[in-house]
Order: structure tokens, then sequence, then C-alpha cells
């Protein structure tokens, strides 16, 4: 039987969803990171630059599925930070826990503290490789 051209177009499909639903190199261990930077408002005075760094501190306590987190400010001579200093590096295991980490409550009740200091933000998520 010779395959429909709606078959390999199936086929092609599916070989593509099964790609991108993996991470590139799953025979290794490997952790989705999610980088985030912070550029707060002139008008946020230090308390609170420090109530929503505890926020977002206080997040894998509360997410299980963040398996590891760490922080810190911009301490770069270069001066190319544009106004960020603050980034925040969390690790999934999956894009699943990411999807999960997303919308929870904990992560929603934590952009609620930091929206009313927030000038600019920058994300980007990948895959770590060695």
């Amino acid at each position: 039987m010779k395959p429909t051209l709606l078959t390999i177009a199936l086929l092609l499909c599916g070989l593509t969803i099964t790609v991108q639903a993996q991470p590139p190199n799953s025979g290794k261990k490997m952790l989705l990171r999610h980088a985030v930077m912070f550029k707060f408002k002139d008008s946020s005075s230090p308390a609170d630059v420090k109530q929503v760094e505890d926020a977002f501190r206080a997040l894998p306590k509360q997410i299980k599925e963040i398996k590891s987190f760490e922080w810190g400010t911009n301490n770069s001579p270069e001066n190319l930070n544009q106004g960020f200093t603050h980034l925040f590096f969390v690790s999934f295991a999956s894009e699943k826990d990411r999807e999960v980490y997303l919308p929870h409550p904990a992560h929603k009740a934590f952009v609620e503290v930091l929206k009313p200091h927030l000038d600019k933000v920058l994300v980007l998520d990948y895959w770590s490789k060695k």
C-alpha cells in the first residue's frame, strides 16, 4: 500500500510534536532555566525592592516544581545592564513543571507584589547544555 500525502503529512506533524515536546539532547540530565531580570521604578524605595526580593525568594518553598533557585543583583563593571538590577534564576525539570509554576497562585501573588514597582522585565527560558 502506497502512503498518501495526508498520511505523510500526519506522520510529519506527529514527529514534529514529539521533537518539540522533548528538550534537545534529552538523553542527558538537563534543566529548563527561567532567567528573569527586573528594572525597578525610580520611585520604588529600598524597602519596596526588598519586599519583592523576599516574595520571589519565598516561591521555592511554595511551588514544589521549582528544582533550584538563585538570585543576585548586578555588579558588572561594564555598565551594560540597561537599568536592570536583579536576576532571578529558577530551574525546572520539565516544561510541564514550568506550566504549573506560571499560573500557580503563589506565583500570581508574587506578581501582584512586583507590579507596582516594575519598570521593565526581561525573561529568557532555555534548556541547559553542557
